[in-house]
């Protein structure tokens, strides 16, 4: 009889040790729920982009106007605070379901059979990723709506949107080397397409931190830039981008390509062009918070469909043919 309390306190003392492992040795998922983990915390990252844009078009940026608490004597809003402290409150509620959907991820990429590393790697650079927005979002908030630290604090959240693209799009694959399905030309024209969408999306925050939306109501500091001529720039490198998708899918077609990258590329120009249409429409309707804010979910769809496009150039087979079942191309497919 002594002997079940031994084993229990050896199990106990074998999950504190190693959480992960002990998880793994007795947990095998499906390879779509892998899939569908690393989609939760791509979702994710979108929705608290989305949601952190709704804080500034709402004014709510100081909603709680201290860090980590919501103010010197509460964690949380209070009644008096009104609404502004709501949404501020529970943007920052959101980081921990943001935390969670990495972790789900984190953890199905390490159960997984076999073993895959990479995944696993990509779910703890996102993990990291977001415990640093989290402490720049803090700071964010402690420098008074800062323009600069508003700015890198979405930049880092389009280098999480990134990395769990990536993530999202390797559950898919098998771990074999890649082997590219169009000529070297072909990539390096979307290298550089990446480089100027990621371009693009920097002076966009430019663009923000020197507009009217400051995020509060008080007197936030602007960037000292005339903010009409930085959404001139803005426009005419989304143009460079347009171009530079309808060349390639202009080649594509040209050389009979694979339907992967064209199917990419098709979608993106798509992206684009409704990017752009709301861009010009919220340009001629001054900027209104709705528009604003469909602004900013349009930049993440972007920023997702390019990266997408850089890695329908290259497959990755499974190094048992058959191991794993065919992946779905159509994102809701994979998503059920």
């Amino acid at each position: 009889m002594s002997s079940v309390p031994e084993k229990t306190r050896a199990t106990a003392v074998e999950a504190a040790r190693n959480p992960l492992a002990f998880i793994a040795a007795r947990w095998t998922p499906s390879p779509g729920i892998v899939r569908r983990a690393a989609l939760t915390a791509l979702v994710m990252a979108v929705v608290i982009v989305v949601t952190g844009g709704a804080v500034r078009l709402t004014g709510s940026g100081l909603g709680c106007p201290t860090w980590p608490k919501c103010t010197e004597d509460s964690l949380t809003s209070t009644r008096e605070m009104g609404l502004h402290g709501a949404i501020e409150f529970g943007n920052r509620m959101l980081t921990y379901v943001l935390c969670a959907a990495v972790g789900w991820a984190i953890i199905a990429a390490r159960s997984a059979k076999p073993r895959r590393r990479a995944l696993t790697r990509l779910g703890w650079a996102q993990f990291w990723v977001v415990m640093g927005n989290a402490i720049l979002g803090g700071i964010v908030v402690l420098v008074g709506l800062n323009p600069y630290t508003v700015a890198a604090h979405f930049l880092l959240s389009t280098a999480l949107i990134a990395l769990a693209t990536v993530m999202w799009q390797r559950t898919r694959e098998g771990d074999e080397p890649a082997r590219p399905l169009v000529g070297k030309p072909l990539r390096q024209l979307v290298q550089v397409m990446v480089a100027v969408t990621a371009l693009l999306i920097a002076v966009g925050t430019v663009v923000t931190g020197a507009g009217p939306h400051a995020g509060d109501s008080s007197d936030v500091p602007r960037m000292p830039l005339d903010w009409e001529m930085v959404s001139r720039v803005h426009a005419v490198l989304a143009w460079v981008v347009v171009a530079l998708a309808f060349a390639l899918w202009f080649v594509l077609k040209a050389v009979d390509a694979p339907a992967g990258p064209l199917a990419r590329t098709r979608e993106f120009f798509v992206i684009l062009l409704l990017q752009g249409a709301i861009g010009y429409v919220q340009y001629l309707t001054d900027l209104p918070e709705i528009l604003v804010g469909l602004h900013m979910l349009g930049s993440c769809l972007v920023w997702i469909g390019v990266v997408r496009l850089l890695l329908a150039l290259r497959e990755r087979p499974y190094a048992t043919p058959g191991q794993v079942p065919a992946q779905p191309e159509n994102p809701v497919a994979a998503a059920r």
